[in-house]
């Protein structure tokens, strides 16, 4: 019998990448974006359907989970990658940003997982693979939005564990570093002190380093779908996955350092001083 995928966030980057790699294994694949235009290509490949899904619109969750049970039967791999990124300082960001973060990045994936659930139940088994971020196990200054959302996402996964093995699902974590995907572009959101005040050198030294970072050879949207796929087929009990040379680096360094040195280790690769003031 052909598996079926469930995809969020699937128009571009690593959601789109995500799609193609199982169905060039075979499987079903219901690709789901908040603009199902935007996946018309996708579409024409066999055993596709692209359908529309808002992380912060309930009914959309259910209408597109009811599309795909309808045209496939089953939902066997849920991919939570639906997410974006807000940072700047939090003194300076509107609320209605601080609650789209988390409406996004945590309250969203917790509820298409929650319109999925019945279907991996009702057929004993699946595999939900919540798409972290580096992001979630360290932080980069102004982020503290972002990063909370995905230092949430690392927990909520890691506690659904207990209470899904029994049922027969799994569930798995993949922790990319940065990724030549358009994160910077639609899925980034900079809130900046509008006084110019305080905070303005922090972000003048955050925009530079991740100018410059972006500048550098980054790890592939392909290389985190086949990640994605390997932790949705392997069969193990392995709970997380991290993609990328900088990723390994980095959070091999956090374990090795006590939080200050690693507190520090930041403040230096972003051009901080190094001691707070």
């Amino acid at each position: 019998m052909t598996r079926t995928v469930f995809i969020t966030g699937s128009s571009t980057g690593i959601g789109r990448a995500t799609a193609e790699r199982f169905q060039s294994e075979g499987w079903n694949v219901v690709a789901t974006m908040r603009s199902p235009a935007d996946g018309s290509d996708l579409a024409e490949l066999p055993n596709t359907i692209v359908t529309r899904l808002d992380v912060t619109d309930s009914a959309s969750i259910g209408q597109a989970v009811a599309e795909a049970k309808a045209a496939f039967g089953s939902i066997d791999v849920l991919v939570n990658n639906a997410g974006f990124g807000a940072y700047g300082p939090l003194e300076s960001t509107d609320m209605a940003v601080v609650r789209r973060q988390f409406d996004t990045n945590v309250i969203g994936l917790l509820e298409v997982t929650q319109a999925v659930l019945p279907v991996m139940r009702e057929g004993g088994s699946g595999v939900i693979v919540n798409i972290s971020s580096v992001g979630g196990k360290m932080t980069f200054p102004l982020g503290s939005l972002y990063h909370g959302s995905k230092f949430a996402v690392e927990g909520l996964s890691e506690a659904l564990v207990y209470e899904l093995a029994p049922l027969g699902i799994g569930v798995k974590i993949v922790e990319p570093g940065f990724c030549d995907t358009d994160f910077a572009g639609r899925s980034f959101v900079l809130s900046l002190d509008p006084a110019g005040g305080a905070y303005q050198p922090t972000v003048d030294a955050v925009l530079a380093t991740l100018t410059a970072l972006q500048a550098q050879e980054l790890g592939t949207a392909a290389g985190v779908a086949e990640t994605i796929f390997g932790a949705a087929t392997d069969g193990t009990s392995q709970l997380r996955y991290v993609v990328g040379a900088d990723a390994i680096a980095t959070l091999d360094a956090r374990a090795a350092l006590d939080d200050a040195a690693f507190l520090d280790m930041i403040r230096g690769s972003f051009g901080l001083a190094v001691e707070p003031a």
